[in-house]
């Protein structure tokens, strides 16, 4: 009887132990359901938004550690204005120079959570070849099963404020707001 409790006991502390240390799970990046925006001040009329189509990367998330990480390209390239002359214009020299740096990137140094969800993201944003710390301030999150994908999934909302100028595209600034507010709504499936 005594080796039976004992055999329970270790089984149930196996089980605990187990689940405390979940091992972290990688998801990778839904670009259909994930758009970084950003968005400024025109001449004092109006606020501009613009988005990129076209994301890749991944995120690494263990629930139970409490931990993370972000991995994410930006294909500038696929900057949307909504007019394809002002999609030239972003995209010339003056300002993303995709020609020279097609890709912009933000990697994660600290996940900090609050409760059991990432509320900032600190980390490192590459953006024509300049990369600068930033902190993503995480409006929303959500991990659960993708009810279409039948796999876990998750999804958050972030965002942050760069200057242009610290980033080599200050043109027409300050006329031109020179902070940009950047969002990204972002979905992940698990690999």
């Amino acid at each position: 009887m005594k080796t039976i409790k004992q055999l329970s006991l270790a089984v149930a502390l196996a089980t605990i132990a187990s689940s405390s240390f979940a091992a972290p799970e990688t998801y990778g990046i839904d670009n259909n359901h994930t758009f970084p925006s950003f968005s400024y001040t025109h001449l004092g009329f109006s606020v501009q938004m613009s988005r990129f189509n076209k994301t890749t990367g991944k995120i690494v998330f263990d629930k139970a550690a409490k931990t993370g990480e972000v991995d994410i390209s930006i294909d500038t390239t696929s900057v949307d204005t909504g007019s394809n002359l002002f999609n030239e214009h972003i995209q010339a020299e003056d300002f993303l120079n995709t020609a020279k740096f097609p890709t912009a990137t933000f990697k994660s140094t600290k996940v900090t959570f609050n409760g059991d969800k990432p509320a900032k993201i600190e980390g490192n944003l590459t953006l024509k070849g300049i990369t600068k710390p930033v902190t993503l301030t995480v409006t929303g999150f959500q991990a659960m099963p993708h009810p279409m994908a039948k796999k876990d999934a998750i999804g958050a909302n972030a965002h942050t404020t760069v200057k242009r100028t610290d980033f080599n595209m200050g043109k027409y600034a300050p006329n031109v707001s020179d902070e940009v507010r950047i969002d990204i709504a972002i979905e992940a499936i698990k690999q």
